[in-house]
């Protein structure tokens, strides 16, 4: 049986600015270091909304397949998906 450690799999993930609840959707091979690198002001597109939580991620096994994924979530019906997904977390803010 092949190893399903997490660093077999690409991570899409969803961060929530704590300034400005902004989202950003991205996709990883490695999700601590990436969060770290958002954290650390590291990545340009992220840097003017410090600081950043994770609030969603889903795991793919292809990177075809994460690419895609994150590509869905950013239109109009994959931030509607997010948030039904996280109707829970929304509500309690």
């Amino acid at each position: 049986m092949p190893s399903t450690t997490t660093s077999n799999f690409f991570v899409v993930y969803v961060l929530e600015s704590l300034q400005n609840r902004e989202r950003y959707i991205g996709f990883t091979k490695n999700l601590l270091n990436r969060i770290k690198q958002h954290q650390e002001g590291k990545v340009f597109s992220t840097k003017r909304y410090l600081p950043w939580k994770l609030i969603y991620a889903e795991l793919c096994t292809d990177r075809e397949d994460a690419t895609r994924r994150e590509h869905y979530l950013k239109t109009t019906g994959g931030r509607r998906f997010l948030s039904k997904r996280l109707k829970t977390y929304y509500s309690k803010l």
